[in-house]
């Protein structure tokens, strides 16, 4: 499932093409994606002018003039693409993995009039995982998929102090607290075992043993806390991690997985200097963690 990076990738990809065009029609060739679509969804946003791209967590959010906001989810395999004349909708360079090309996963298309002409974005998602909803800018936040986030690693609120009141006497595995929504809003499994390696942390350490009895940060926490920050903003400069299907709103892939120090390279090397250990697998939740026994303590 792509994670924030990567949606932050595509918001970054379609902002110069969406932000201030007029959405002339909202194409659905489906009733619905991984749910239905809301009622009249496609008349509410007939000529309605997109004002910016946002994002919250794993979610894009589409606002429009008038208050309305367009929430859109990835899923598993979903991804934007821009299309027009003169546009080259396939960019130049190697693909990492290829992404679908199969119109019959073209589910929803809006047909933009930008200053630059006719525009499309095509929203394409063979496994229909994704989903797309509307509300009010001002109900976002007690909105059902929004009302129970945490703070946001790319912002200011997430620092040690914030997490040690989240996990001060969990019991709960370090890996399993991060994941948690709640928590930190946006990380995934794949971020959240690089985080871990770079704080030479254990998955399977409890989150309640990096905060003191008075309720305080302990320096294990701080390290973790930097850590998880420079993963994000490595990934989303690297363009995102572009696993599977995931794209970039130009087409091209995000080039991250070629840094990966742990997640997916079970018994290669740890790169951690010094360390003789290699890369073990385990199972958490259902889920892989990927993690060296040697240096992460």
């Amino acid at each position: 499932m792509p994670e924030l990076p990567e949606v932050e990738t595509v918001r970054r990809g379609l902002a110069p093409v969406m932000e201030g065009a007029l959405i002339r029609q909202a194409e659905l060739r489906r009733p619905d994606l991984r749910f239905p679509f809301p009622p009249a969804f496609s008349e509410a946003l007939k000529d309605r002018r997109v004002v910016s791209l946002g994002r919250r967590a794993k979610y894009l959010l589409i606002d429009l003039e008038g208050g309305d906001v367009v929430i859109a989810h990835l899923g598993m395999s979903g991804s934007f693409r821009v299309e027009g004349p003169a546009l080259q909708t396939e960019a130049p360079g190697d693909f990492h993995m290829p992404r679908s090309k199969d119109v019959r996963h073209d589910h929803v298309v809006f047909h933009l009039e930008t200053p630059e002409g006719e525009r499309r974005v095509v929203y394409n998602d063979p496994r229909r995982f994704g989903f797309m909803d509307l509300a009010r800018r001002e109900n976002l936040t007690a909105h059902a998929f929004f009302r129970d986030l945490g703070a946001e690693p790319t912002g200011n609120t997430l620092d040690a102090d914030y997490i040690a009141a989240k996990f001060r006497g969990r019991q709960t595995p370090l890996k399993a607290a991060l994941l948690d929504q709640k928590n930190i809003a946006g990380l995934g499994n794949i971020y959240v075992c690089e985080a871990l390696w770079r704080a030479h942390l254990s998955p399977e350490r409890l989150a309640g043993s990096l905060v003191t009895a008075a309720g305080k940060p302990k320096t294990e926490l701080v390290v973790l806390t930097q850590a998880i920050r420079e993963v994000i903003a490595d990934a989303i400069a690297a363009g995102g991690s572009t696993l599977r299907d995931h794209i970039r709103a130009d087409g091209s892939l995000g080039y991250f997985q070629h840094s990966f120090s742990v997640y997916d390279r079970e018994k290669e090397p740890c790169r951690t200097p010094g360390c003789t250990g290699t890369i073990g697998r385990i199972v958490q939740s259902g889920r892989s963690t990927f993690h060296c026994a040697a240096c992460q303590k």
